[in-house]
């Protein structure tokens, strides 16, 4: 019998998991297949009940259901209930466990293009929810320094405070991190600046940066950003949110099946539904 998946958020029309997810069932032979539901937040306690009566195999959640979906879960992997959020569900005979691969899937994208986080002092860009689940998955595997720098200060500062991985951390205003910058091996950006249409805006500026320096940006529409573009003027190594969404991807998809797949080729399906030729 045929397993059912689900992606679920709020749009949803937009996700590119269906494509990617199933044509890794078909390379795979695995008899299953993957569909988008539209999930309003009232009625999201309600869609967890009909997936339990339907058996579906498991799901990934997006915005804006990654922390309120919680509650109506039968367990939480300590990870995902330190980082607050869950992006991954798999039945596990019955019970609903829920995960998040969205901060581990982002450093599995760094790995492609540095060899060690050791010793690398990190400047993370927002405190969101993508910034915490970088920030604690990074935390949890003992990375000592990383500072954030954000817009409202002390949504950085109750970051760090509910980190229960040990760590060491300065909260920075935007200009202060900006005169700060050349002490910088990586620079992660985790806010939504310079998504499309708003392809002209960058959050900080990077003229004091190490000319060895690795930025990344979680973003992947535009492929690069001006964040990225303004890096690549000033020496940097670049990467774009691609990688992150790729892997965590990968990893949901070995949490359902066992397998890890092949991610280039996933790379490769996202990048010719994007339209685009390069990460």
């Amino acid at each position: 019998m045929k397993k059912l998946y689900g992606v679920i958020g709020d749009p949803i029309a937009h996700s590119m998991s269906p494509v990617m997810h199933n044509d890794l069932f078909q390379r795979y032979e695995i008899d299953a297949a993957m569909f988008p539901f539209h999930i309003k937040r009232e009625s999201l306690q309600d869609a967890v009940k009909g997936f339990k009566a339907i058996n579906l195999a498991g799901f990934n959640i997006t915005v804006p259901h990654k922390t309120a979906i919680m509650p109506f879960l039968d367990d939480i992997d300590p990870l995902a209930e330190a980082i607050g959020a869950v992006n991954t569900v798999v039945n596990e005979d019955g019970r609903f466990i829920g995960y998040n691969t969205d901060g581990t899937g982002y450093i599995k994208g760094i790995l492609k293009e540095i060899n060690s986080l050791e010793g690398k002092k990190m400047l993370l860009i927002g405190a969101g929810g993508a910034a915490r689940a970088i920030y604690y998955t990074l935390a949890s595997m003992g990375v000592e320094h990383l500072d954030i720098t954000n817009r409202t200060l002390e949504a950085a500062e109750i970051l760090i405070e509910h980190c229960p991985y040990p760590t060491h951390s300065e909260v920075l205003a935007l200009a202060e991190a900006e005169k700060q910058l050349s002490k910088y091996d990586l620079i992660v950006q985790t806010t939504s600046i310079g998504m499309e249409p708003n392809v002209d805006e960058s959050p900080l500026c990077l003229d004091g940066i190490k000319k060895d320096i690795f930025v990344g940006d979680i973003i992947y529409t535009p492929l690069e950003t001006k964040l990225l573009r303004d890096a690549k003027g000033n020496g940097a190594r670049t990467q774009n949110g691609i990688p992150m969404f790729v892997y965590q991807g990968a990893l949901a998809f070995e949490k359902w099946t066992g397998i890890f797949p092949d991610t280039e080729r996933m790379q490769s399906v996202v990048l010719q539904q994007l339209g685009g030729k390069t990460c």
